[in-house]
């Protein structure tokens, strides 16, 4: 990043000096701590370097974070912090970190940028904002605005959705697990949570829990008293773990689950008093699946599983009394995943496992009132287009692959102007990074709110840094089913440089933007030019909740402290105000041995809900739109590839979580680069041995990788982690340091969720 008037060196001044002090810090802390308290402090956090947010508790020192610790009364978490957690320290004082915000003077994606106030840079996205809006006549929805998992989403949404009047937003839910929250909630009626805990026979397809996100429910699918089969093209970690381990290829889960669907219905394994309750259509479902024969030896055919060894782990996971298919926490792997993730729903329903310890639990959790706001009805703001040809699709976060076909190809009923990405590493976390680096070079403008200069930074017009997780307040959060919780994250110490959190960067966006826009609607929306006609301008602005700063009248403490006195009273805001968590046996909860903690009474846990549901074999819906309405095998799901092909698939280590961590000098100490996984012989057919830099090719693109020939991966697949390969040069710790998997990966997509399909891909491999 050049950044003018500013060397390199002076760049990163600010963060020299800062880890010259932390030094300097670490070294007279523990004499000052003995003498003192005054300067040291704990505070209760959430963190953030993952989707599980765990609670731990901040040691301040000096207003200077010296130890992350675990957080013994969250029953998500149960006192416990994983590799990423404890390097949370180094997202704050990562000295590439954004420091103020910043004004692209080059061409889009080199780097050059000028240091601006936080004022110039609301006045500059003021100023193209107005000059788009009005060109498009005041259709809000030119601007498209997106974020990825956390807890700021739904607030976000409400700036830019409900205040600002765009329907165009996008999560990280067409990239990840939409079609199993979506073949879940259509199946049984809701996504449920799941008792790996309570479970004593668990099936897991393809998740590698224990290599890629270690929590305590990771922890949970390994215990003595229960039964653990792993299928994976890989032998990764989690399958080490396992009683049985099946190797199967890519792409054929769904084969493996039909088949033992097939054998539970002929054979009568299934629990007939909870199927006469709440299966619908299940003789459609019982006609299709014994008229298709899909027995053991045809998935022997499809998957290279041995059909004694199908018809084994069928029998005993349907005699067990607490038995559960695991649905899995990641993304899509092929465009059968929709029916892959309702079969295992199907599955779990055929077998009793649902509202059941072991099983797919509803349990109870605790809901939060909404913050209400005066959202205003923009007349021209025009519907979203991104979910057309998709049969169902997330109404939330859209389908990213066909929103970006649609902009590049210009085949969106209207252009997409301007985007806004937080916490969303667009230019790595889809596949096919050429088409996402087409379609922000389209646009008007681009605004990145993010913490690192990442690949997606460096192709905005502007960035504006926000603060970490650490150094921020955020609105509290309600988790668990089973033994529900509330939980807060507290602020630990306040943001460095000029950052800011996402509350104070869209207050001020907010307060610049509203009235210069309010001005661009009344020229084109008749139903307000009415409404200041009978009004007058002030009120109808008012009236109309066209301030788009309102939810910030408040600070983010006021705002907790309100919700959560008025809802459950002081006692519970003191508990997280301090302890960071909440639940009604908090003061109760009992040390069982080492660290191990009891939560809840066992008697009170909500294993069973009392809750009318149907379990729905057949869709409808998908029938009229060409898909099949039951799960189906196709004959275009088989796994094929050419002599001398490979078929690429991807995962993560622990020490990854997407591109997020890539930077993070304590984490890469673990694996600073990715190697690519070959089996042995086909490594030795190649000339390819450990350590050699192989040039890996797929129909898109080609990536330079090191090799690792393995006995552990089936032939004629080969895989490596995501989270590498970063191209931005501001990220020294990450910059150019193995390869990134989306470079390679086609953009394909499965239709009835708009999912990119990321084990589509065959590549060839040569070595250099």
């Amino acid at each position: 990043m050049k950044v003018i008037h500013t060397s390199r060196r002076r760049f990163l001044k600010g963060s020299v000096a800062l880890s010259v002090y932390a030094t300097s810090s670490f070294a007279t802390l523990s004499t000052t701590t003995k003498t003192s308290t005054k300067t040291t402090k704990t505070v209760s956090y959430l963190c953030n370097m993952c989707r599980n947010k765990c609670a731990g508790f901040a040691r301040v020192e000096k207003d200077f974070i010296t130890k992350l610790n675990p957080n013994q009364y969250f029953p998500k978490s149960r006192n416990m912090l994983c590799p990423k957690g404890n390097s949370a320290i180094q997202a704050v004082y990562d000295e590439d970190r954004l420091k103020y915000p910043l004004i692209r003077i080059g061409k889009r994606g080199d780097g050059r940028y000028k240091k601006v106030t936080w004022d110039e840079a609301y006045e500059y996205i003021k100023d193209k904002l107005v000059k788009i809006i009005d060109e498009q006549k005041d259709n809000r929805s030119t601007v498209a605005y997106c974020n990825g998992e956390g807890f700021n989403k739904d607030e976000y949404i409400k700036f830019f959705g409900s205040k600002f009047g765009s329907t165009n937003f996008l999560d990280e839910g067409s990239i990840c697990l939409n079609t199993k929250l979506g073949a879940t909630s259509l199946t049984i009626g809701d996504v449920g949570e799941m008792d790996v805990a309570g479970s004593n026979f668990l099936i897991i397809s393809g998740a590698n829990r224990y290599e890629s996100l270690i929590t305590p429910d990771s922890v949970d699918m390994i215990h003595s008293k229960q039964k653990l089969v792993v299928l994976d093209p890989r032998c990764t970690i989690t399958a080490t773990k396992a009683d049985e381990y099946l190797p199967l290829l890519p792409g054929t889960d769904l084969a493996f689950c039909l088949s033992m669907i097939y054998v539970a219905i002929k054979d009568e394994l299934y629990d007939k008093s909870y199927v006469k309750e709440y299966f619908k259509d299940f003789d459609k479902l019982k006609k299709h699946i014994l008229s298709e024969k899909y027995t053991p030896s045809w998935a022997e055919s499809k998957t290279n599983i041995p059909a004694k060894k199908i018809k084994q782990i069928t029998k005993e996971f349907f005699s067990s009394s607490n038995p559960l298919y695991y649905l899995g926490r990641r993304s899509v792997w092929s465009k059968n995943d929709f029916q892959l993730r309702r079969a295992m729903v199907l599955i779990n329903a055929l077998a009793g496992s649902i509202n059941k310890k072991g099983g797919i639990i509803f349990g109870k959790p605790f809901v939060l009132k909404n913050e209400e706001v005066n959202e205003p009805l923009y007349a021209n703001a025009k519907e979203r287009f991104d979910l057309d040809e998709i049969v169902y699709g997330s109404q939330k976060g859209g389908s990213w692959l066909n929103f970006r076909d649609k902009v590049i190809n210009k085949t969106s009923p209207y252009p997409i102007k301007a985007m806004f990405i937080r916490k969303h590493n667009l230019m790595q976390n889809m596949p096919n990074i050429s088409k996402t680096k087409k379609m922000l070079e389209m646009m008007d403008l681009v605004v990145v709110l993010d913490t690192m200069p990442s690949d997606t930074a460096m192709m905005a017009d502007v960035i504006l840094p926000e603060c970490t997780f650490l150094e921020r307040e955020d609105m509290v959060v309600s988790f668990n089913r089973l033994e529900p919780s509330l939980a807060l994250r507290n602020q630990v110490i306040k943001p460095l440089y000029e950052s800011k959190s996402m509350q104070d960067i869209l207050a001020g966006l907010g307060k610049k933007l509203s009235k210069p826009m309010f001005e661009v609607s009344a020229k084109y929306d008749e139903d307000l030019q009415d409404s200041i006609k009978e009004l007058g301008k002030k009120k109808a602005f008012i009236e109309g909740g066209y301030d788009l700063s309102e939810l910030y009248k408040n600070d983010i403490s006021t705002r907790n402290k309100k919700l959560i006195v008025s809802q459950f009273g002081k006692k519970v805001y003191d508990s997280l105000k301090t302890k960071g968590i909440w639940h009604p046996y908090i003061d109760k909860q009992k040390e069982l041995f080492n660290n191990y903690y009891q939560y809840y009474p066992e008697d009170k846990k909500f294993y069973t809900v009392k809750r009318k549901y149907k379990v729905k074999c057949y869709l409808k819906k998908l029938e009229k739109h060409g898909f099949d309405s039951l799960p189906t095998w196709r004959d275009s799901y088989d796994f094929k590839v050419s002599k001398d092909e490979f078929r690429l698939i991807t995962g993560r280590y622990i020490t990854t979580t997407q591109t997020a961590t890539a930077n993070n000098i304590m984490l890469k100490e673990f694996e600073e680069e990715n190697h690519i996984w070959i089996n042995s012989h086909d490594a030795k057919r190649l000339g390819i041995q450990k350590g050699d830099r192989v040039v890996v090719m797929s129909s898109i693109s080609s990536i330079v990788i090191k090799a690792k020939p393995t006995n552990k991966i089936a032939p004629n697949v080969v895989w490596f982690s995501h989270g590498f390969g970063i191209n931005s040069p501001q990220m020294t710790t990450s910059f150019a340091k193995g390869a990134s998997d989306n470079e390679i990966i086609e953009d394909k997509f499965e239709k009835i969720y708009g999912c990119a399909t990321m084990h589509e891909t065959n590549v060839s491999i040569r070595k250099l």
